[in-house]
């Protein structure tokens, strides 16, 4: 984290406006010419319990959430459970205050709500010890008395807000035109009063000691916040999705509702259904019936999506799926990241089954992988699947506008026109060849669509004949399954030969030591190999984003230009190292593990730290909840 830059953290409890106050001052901030990137942590509840945001803002490209951060906003719980309950949960009312203090860097800000932090409560955390030892600078405002002022409790945010604008020195132009688009007229003067108040307020009363300012910047274009549920729908709208079935499943009801708000405006259909059975079901008929469609869910949620994931493959039907990781097992912790559902999404359904996945570690990536999971799916008629988590999921960036103005594609793939089915092979009742033996180019035959003349054909998920008759005839089941599996060597030559590469190199090209990681974790991946090369060390890394077909190719001449790697995860097992290990076996000596799986995403400097420990052997544990794993046979 560089000097010159802003980690502001809004801390309160769930229902206390806190995601929304932080969309808005993040928005407020990218106006000003400054980049974000953002980080939500929140429980699993729908009132109460501590939640926060943070904002990353500097005037140079952010890749990730920082380390620690450098001013905190604490609004307390308003919604805390009853004191009676403090046995077991603690004092709620003073979590967000308390819990955030360890990862406060020296020299921070504090502004906390006295008018619901009570001073018995602050004396109780030690926090005028803990102030000076760090150099805090602190200051108590009562922020709910002066939102009772104007109107109603919930406005104590925009206090906040305020506050803080005095504090860091800004100017309130981004942030009033910010509250004049997202706020109605009966909220906006009120508001407006409030924030001018409490900065006027600040300004006048407190002497400032502190050296943080807010940074300054310019954008060249025009800049758009998104998450990456933002992107995995637009990319889907714009790949030609015009049907969702789902049913709400943290983190993955981000994507549903996006695409649910934006359908009706295109001609779209989505289905809220009773289960994800259901779901994956509908997705699987809406697709059979000449629509581009998808569905998904999260962890358990996803499971039961395996049944009609194989009568997908079966029937060679194209589909598109999302998974959105949270830590599991079970319901787990259905709020927090982890890529624990990698070797889950790979290999759920009956028997050999052949999918597509996808996993991508950017906005961008989101975006552009999306689209592609659509083309490919429709070309080659198989499932596709892509899977994040949480954090991509709701951390927010910003984006080129221009990167999203692209020519949609509402093509069906290898679906033949009527015309094209009166040339193509039918039995002697008159039924088409779906899965014919012959002109099977990619190992792909062709599809027709119900009520097509001469496209008639069943659809099972038996084992069946070339017009899809149940057969177990020993050598139509061999060239059936054959011909399923070599699609997926089929779109790996595809991929290597006719599109960009979906994964991302960076760092010194000739370093004898490499770090590899895969999706969301590839923002703190990329920012620690840039520091551990401006700190002498001679490192590289890539992010892998294509895990079936794997890209075979491009990581063996990886890590055969490496002497030892470090795979960078989120899961206690080294699902990704494993998968690496499985394809490529020869190099499971050269590769060690780097593990966190606390409900929280890698820092920077814990990957900076776990290859100084790791990789350059050094005698010491790793300071942070990380875990080392080495190389086989160590």
């Amino acid at each position: 984290m560089s000097d010159d830059e802003l980690i502001w953290r809004i801390a309160g409890g769930s229902g206390d406006g806190i995601d929304s106050t932080s969309q808005n001052f993040a928005k407020a901030l990218m106006r000003s010419g400054l980049d974000i990137f953002t980080h939500r942590h929140y429980p699993s509840r729908i009132r109460g319990g501590h939640t926060y945001v943070e904002i990353r803002a500097a005037d140079h490209e952010v890749q990730s959430r920082g380390d620690g951060y450098n001013f905190l906003l604490s609004l307390g719980d308003s919604f805390a459970r009853n004191p009676q309950e403090e046995a077991f949960y603690g004092n709620e009312e003073i979590k967000p205050l308390s819990e955030n203090l360890d990862e406060l860097r020296e020299g921070g800000i504090i502004v906390y709500d006295e008018g619901l932090i009570s001073e018995e409560d602050v004396e109780a955390i030690n926090l005028e010890e803990r102030a000076e030892e760090n150099n805090w600078h602190v200051f108590p405002i009562d922020l709910r008395s002066l939102a009772k002022e104007h109107g109603r409790e919930v406005m104590r945010n925009t206090a906040g807000v305020g506050v803080t604008a005095a504090l860091l020195d800004m100017e309130l132009e981004h942030i009033e035109n910010l509250m004049s688009d997202a706020m109605s007229d009966d909220i906006l003067e009120a508001n407006l009063e409030i924030l001018h108040e409490a900065y006027e307020m600040t300004i006048e009363e407190y002497d400032f000691e502190h050296d943080l300012r807010a940074p300054e910047g310019t954008h060249e274009t025009e800049q758009a916040l998104l998450s990456g549920s933002n992107a995995i729908a637009y990319g889907a709208i714009d790949g030609g999705c015009r049907f969702i079935s789902g049913y709400p499943m943290t983190p993955w009801t981000d994507v549903f509702t996006i695409l649910s708000q934006n359908f009706p405006d295109m001609g779209g259909i989505s289905e809220q259904v009773e289960d994800e059975i259901a779901a994956a079901a509908l997705a699987v008929g809406a697709s059979h019936a000449g629509v581009k469609a998808m569905s998904g869910s999260s962890g358990g949620g996803f499971a039961l999506m395996s049944e009609p994931l194989g009568l997908a493959e079966m029937t060679e039907t194209p589909l598109v799926l999302v998974e959105s990781m949270r830590a599991g097992p079970s319901t787990g912790m259905p709020t927090k990241p982890e890529q624990g559902d990698l070797e889950f999404v790979l290999y759920t359904s009956q028997g050999d089954s052949s999918r597509v996945v996808f996993a991508p570690g950017t906005i961008e990536e989101a975006y552009e992988q999306t689209r592609l999971a659509f083309d490919i799916a429709w070309e080659y008629q198989i499932p596709t699947i892509i899977i994040y988590d949480q954090k991509l999921s709701g951390e927010n960036t910003n984006v080129d506008v221009e990167f999203f103005d692209r020519e949609p594609e509402p093509g069906l793939g290898t679906t033949l026109t009527e015309e094209e089915l009166l040339e193509a092979a039918h039995d002697a009742s008159g039924k088409f060849e779906r899965f014919g033996y012959d002109d099977n180019e990619k190992n792909v035959s062709k599809r027709s669509l119900p009520g097509q003349k001469g496209g008639r054909y069943l659809a099972t998920g038996n084992e069946h004949s070339p017009v899809g008759h149940i057969s177990e005839d020993p050598d139509n089941r061999v060239y059936q399954m054959t011909r399923r599996i070599e699609k997926l060597d089929s779109i790996r030559e595809e991929l290597d030969e006719e599109h960009p590469s979906n994964q991302t190199y960076y760092g010194d090209e000739t370093a004898d030591y490499g770090i590899i990681t895969w999706g969301s974790s590839h923002g703190a991946v990329a920012e620690a190999v840039e520091r551990l090369n401006d700190d002498g060390h001679s490192v590289k890394g890539i992010t892998v984003s294509d895990m079936m077909p794997f890209p075979e190719k491009e990581m063996t001449e990886f890590l055969e230009s490496v002497d030892e790697a470090m795979v960078v995860e989120m899961n206690a097992t080294a699902q990704f190292r494993g998968l690496i290990q499985k394809e490529l076996g020869r190099f499971g000596e050269k590769l060690t593990s780097l593990l966190k799986y606390n409900g929280n995403p890698f820092e920077p400097a814990e990957v900076v730290e776990g290859y100084e420990v790791n990789v350059a052997e050094e005698e010491r544990e790793p300071t942070a909840q990380v875990r080392i794993e080495p190389a086989a046979g160590d």
